[in-house]
């Protein structure tokens, strides 16, 4: 059998890994492990190699106890926190004994559970001020408005208005699991997005007058066929114009533009863009990297007030992502936004 085996043997190990011989010394390095602990370890003192006191207690436990043992460890790797699974594990063969260590990165895994863990507690908060807020007027009907028909009217709109705000909510948490399920699957019909622009736009004007904004399309008015989902890309111009109505409706003008070029470089090939720009207060740009994020807001307390569930962008952009188009904000305090949206041609 070839001298250099278990050197070969720890190289086809998909994981970092290291192996610890009888006398403390470490017989072998993976690549892997090599990048993750540095290089040149082989024939060192382990202790000279994993350095993390806990990390060093696990491997000593294993050496001396032949028993297995895991701990978790945390480093900077590639530029990033990284987690890893480190399990030791006694090993006895041809080549002596000694403890087989390997490092299994879970950071991708507990960013999960983290994520998850954030979206039940920020969907709990969502509905539990409205909830709140029926239960108080409900025991206020109960007890003393019972007999008050001004206050039981007042009571029963606030009411109505927070149960269609949980009712804004759920809707909008089924739409973004609908969509994020469906992300991966390009599709396949041919639309012609201008239309579908201009329609959303003329089913919004009413609102923009209400509001006392001046709403309107410019640019490119030829059709344009773009490989999409007809309902999904409804509910982004939707969005995207609803939101600078709402919150941009203060410049007085939201102004819809449509682009069409022959190449376009994010593409590779011809591409057309939406944008949705208003001359509103704007925002500072340190909050647009993560105003896609679930119930990110700018401003909490006016988001609520029109209505906003904080869902919008988070389901713009898987919807845009699905289309493998781009999606791009922009904002200056008192300039205003833009918002824009660019599809491939099909």
């Amino acid at each position: 059998m070839r001298s250099d085996f278990p050197q070969a043997l720890l190289a086809a190990i998909p994981l970092p890994t290291l192996f610890v011989s009888h006398d403390d010394r470490v017989g072998a390095m993976n690549d892997r492990a090599q990048a993750l602990l540095g290089a040149g370890g082989v024939g060192r003192h382990y202790i000279t190699v994993l350095r993390q006191p806990a990390l060093l207690d696990c491997v000593e436990e294993a050496l001396r106890l032949r028993q297995q043992r895991r701990i978790r460890y945390l480093t900077t790797d590639m530029g990033r926190e990284a987690a890893y699974d480190v399990t030791a594990s006694p090993v006895e063969g041809l080549y002596g004994s000694g403890v087989l260590v390997c490092f299994e990165d879970v950071t991708e895994r507990e960013q999960a559970g983290q994520i998850r863990r954030d979206f039940v507690a920020n969907v709990s908060h969502e509905l539990k001020t409205p909830l709140t807020a029926l239960l108080g007027f409900i025991e206020t009907l109960r007890g003393p408005a019972r007999d008050d028909p001004a206050a039981r009217a007042r009571f029963l709109e606030i009411m109505a208005r927070e149960a269609e705000r949980m009712n804004r909510l759920v809707s909008d948490l089924l739409s973004l699991s609908r969509v994020e399920s469906e992300e991966r699957v390009r599709p396949a019909a041919r639309i012609d997005a201008v239309a579908l622009v201009n329609s959303c736009v003329h089913t919004l004007r009413p609102m923009a007058r209400a509001a006392g904004v001046k709403l309107s399309v410019t640019g490119h008015e030829a059709p344009v066929m773009v490989a999409g989902d007809a309902d999904q890309l409804t509910q982004v111009f939707t969005n995207l114009i609803e939101n600078a109505i709402k919150y941009g409706g203060s410049g007085g003008v939201v102004t819809v533009k449509i682009s069409c070029t022959a190449r376009e470089l994010a593409f590779r090939g011809p591409g057309l863009t939406i944008s949705v720009t208003d001359r509103g207060e704007g925002f500072d740009p340190v909050h647009i990297p993560r105003l896609t994020e679930r119930f990110y807001r700018v401003d909490n307390h006016r988001s609520r007030e029109v209505g906003g569930t904080g869902l919008g962008l988070a389901i713009v952009k898987h919807i845009v992502n699905r289309h493998r188009g781009r999606f791009r904000i922009e904002s200056q305090p008192g300039q205003g936004s833009r918002f824009s949206v660019m599809l491939p041609v099909a």
